[in-house]
């Protein structure tokens, strides 16, 4: 059963008014029918809201990703975009770009409350595991392989028959896991927590601040932040995630010009009390002209000469298991969060959800920044209200406002928008009620599931331990009929997920 978020715009939509019989008085427009506006229950003020709160963010992705990409050699010592050096603002306008013609074309086509942008965690995975082995062009080809074996496992129908094999409760699991791991994400990047230097001598892997207490002006904004919007939300102040955001980025400015903190790593130079990405700063200039040079910058089948079948078709393979599973999550936690799942767990759509998630891994691969995916920070948009794909639209169309306006989205550091993070983090955790946790059955999986998607940084992995758990307490409890075939299959894929390592070792990849 989804679950209403605390916070509801009391007002009437301002498209149409309902009189006491039921019936709808006045016009609708066509942005209102087109989207369903009105019969979701929202508006084109909460719409907009809730777009424009998602961007914020999301938008670190536009620094996060060349800092990520752009640093990395490939095996010819090139590194992104060609050159013997770092080209960041080139990988940034690609980054935006194709987030912001993805993420339009995921409201158009699919109508759902859903952003993409380049996936964290993949764009490592292709930056220093893939690369490394080959030219960048290649790496990118492998990308685009994926996406289009994602598109045609849609097409064919197998990837919405796995979402509908897996049982309800441990879809709401899934939610409630991305939930946390939401959360964690937003402290660890305010540095609320942080991971211990020494942690190898040590028992305790995480801890408060840099040295086990709240250090340095970043972390406090962020603990302002999320005062301010904790209070406004309980409050029931209308458009409070997106109000906190802009209040927080004024004082994070005011205190940078202050205190003069700096960011975290400046060159070799690290302060542990800097700013995490974005120094707020006002800008020199508010508009840049954006070079689009990366585009087409990839090598279909390249990397099958350079390393190999057995080891380029491994790369697609790991690539494909974790985009797959993470979308899978990643919708059914906005739909539920957003009220818009039936009684299955299954949100409107998802087939063409799924097709545009699955065009978005090949049309990042292509751009060359890697594979693109939904973004489960699109619920601190559904917090905000939204529940159509016009919020999408207003989200990619700030995604491309962004390629020009950079230096204006710079002013905003991750300090005062990952506030969002942990409020939603908690709205998506309320619906661990729904699990039935006297059935050991389910109750086992969906603890592994939700524990393991914050303890392993991984929303596959958590899925993946969720899924064995299922079939193995099914099997050994006699009951490998009630398990949809489906299941069986996907576990066994995800066997292969876990070892891949050991299994290239074997084969000599």
């Amino acid at each position: 059963m989804p679950v209403t978020p605390l916070c509801h715009d009391p007002s009437v939509d301002n498209l149409t008014r309902t009189s006491t019989s039921g019936s709808t008085v006045g016009s609708r427009s066509g942005v209102d029918k087109y989207f369903k506006i009105t019969e979701r229950g929202s508006t084109v003020g909460r719409e907009v809201r809730g777009g424009v709160v998602t961007f914020f963010t999301m938008a670190y992705i536009i620094v996060l990703n060349p800092l990520i990409l752009g640093f990395a050699q490939d095996a010819d010592g090139q590194f992104l975009g060609g050159g013997s050096g770092p080209n960041l603002p080139l990988i940034a306008a690609a980054t935006a770009l194709v987030a912001g013609v993805m993420t339009i074309l995921m409201g158009v086509v699919a109508n759902y409350p859903l952003a993409l942008a380049t996936g964290l965690g993949l764009n490592a995975f292709v930056a220093f595991s893939i690369a490394s082995g080959m030219s960048w062009a290649d790496a990118m080809g492998l990308v685009v392989l994926e996406g289009i074996v994602i598109l045609v496992l849609v097409l064919t129908g197998f990837r919405s028959a796995v979402f509908h094999a897996v049982p309800a409760q441990l879809k709401t699991a899934i939610s409630v896991g991305i939930g946390l791991f939401i959360a964690l994400i937003g402290l660890v990047d305010a540095g609320f927590v942080r991971r211990i230097p020494d942690a190898a001598n040590t028992t305790v892997p995480v801890q408060l601040g840099a040295n086990g207490f709240l250090d340095g002006w970043p972390v406090l904004v962020f603990a302002f932040g999320l005062v301010l919007m904790v209070t406004l939300y309980v409050r029931k102040v209308r458009g409070a995630i997106l109000i906190s955001i802009m209040i927080t980025t004024a004082v994070a400015v005011a205190v940078e010009a202050i205190a003069k903190v700096g960011p975290s790593v400046d060159g070799k130079q690290v302060n542990p009390n800097g700013w995490n990405l974005n120094v707020p700063s006002l800008p020199d200039k508010i508009i840049a002209v954006p070079d689009f040079g990366l585009l087409g910058q990839f090598s279909l089948f390249g990397s099958f000469e350079r390393v190999g079948f057995v080891t380029a078709a491994l790369f697609v393979f790991t690539l494909m298991l974790a985009d797959f599973f993470d979308t899978m999550g990643t919708m059914t936690a906005i739909g539920a969060e957003a009220g818009l799942l039936d009684e299955d767990g299954v949100p409107p759509n998802s087939q063409r959800i799924l097709i545009v998630d699955s065009l978005a891994a090949a049309a990042g691969g292509a751009a060359g920044v890697s594979s693109n995916t939904s973004y489960i920070e699109s619920a601190s948009g559904v917090g905000e209200g939204a529940r159509t794909g016009l919020a999408s639209v207003v989200t990619g169309v700030l995604f491309l406002l962004a390629t020009i306006f950079a230096p204006l989205v710079a002013i905003i550091p991750n300090e005062a928008a990952v506030p969002a993070l942990v409020l939603v983090g908690f709205l998506m955790m309320q619906q661990v009620k729904n699990i039935e946790w006297d059935d050991l059955e389910i109750a086992l999986p969906a603890f592994l599931t939700i524990v393991l998607m914050p303890f392993t940084y991984s929303i596959s992995v958590g899925i993946g331990a969720g899924f064995l758990a299922y079939v193995l307490i099914k099997l050994v409890r006699g009951k490998p009929g009630e398990v949809h075939p489906l299941m069986w299959v996907v576990s066994a894929l995800f066997v292969v997920y876990f070892f891949i390592d050991p299994i290239r070792q074997l084969l000599g990849a």
